[in-house]
C-alpha cells in the first residue's frame, strides 16, 4: 500500500527530506504522498522513514492503494530505472 498524509499534519517538513522516492510534498493545506512514487521505502529502508520521524504519528497505509509487498518492489525498480 502507499502512505497517506491524514489531516493530523501539523506541517513540520520532517517527512519530506526524508522520502527517498520524493513521494512527499506540500499540498494546499498539508503535507501529500504521490502513491504512484510512494513505495513505502521498499528497495531503500526496511521500514518507512516518514512514519519514523512524523512527530505525530499521522502516516498511516492508504487503503485506497492496496499493494503487495512485491508490486511495491516492482515500482521501486521502476522508479529507480532498474527494471
Amino acid at each position: 500500500m502507499s502512505l497517506i498524509i491524514t489531516d493530523e499534519c501539523i506541517n513540520c517538513d520532517v517527512c519530506e527530506p526524508e522520502c527517498p522516492n520524493e513521494a512527499i510534498s506540500q499540498g494546499e493545506e498539508i503535507y501529500v504522498i504521490d502513491p504512484s512514487k510512494c513505495t513505502e521505502c521498499i528497495g531503500h529502508f526496511d521500514e518507512p522513514q516518514c512514519q519514523q520521524v512524523c512527530p505525530v504519528d499521522c502516516i498511516p497505509l492508504d487503503p485506497n492503494f492496496k499493494e503487495t509487498e512485491e508490486q511495491l518492489m516492482e515500482k521501486y525498480l521502476t522508479l529507480t530505472g532498474q527494471l
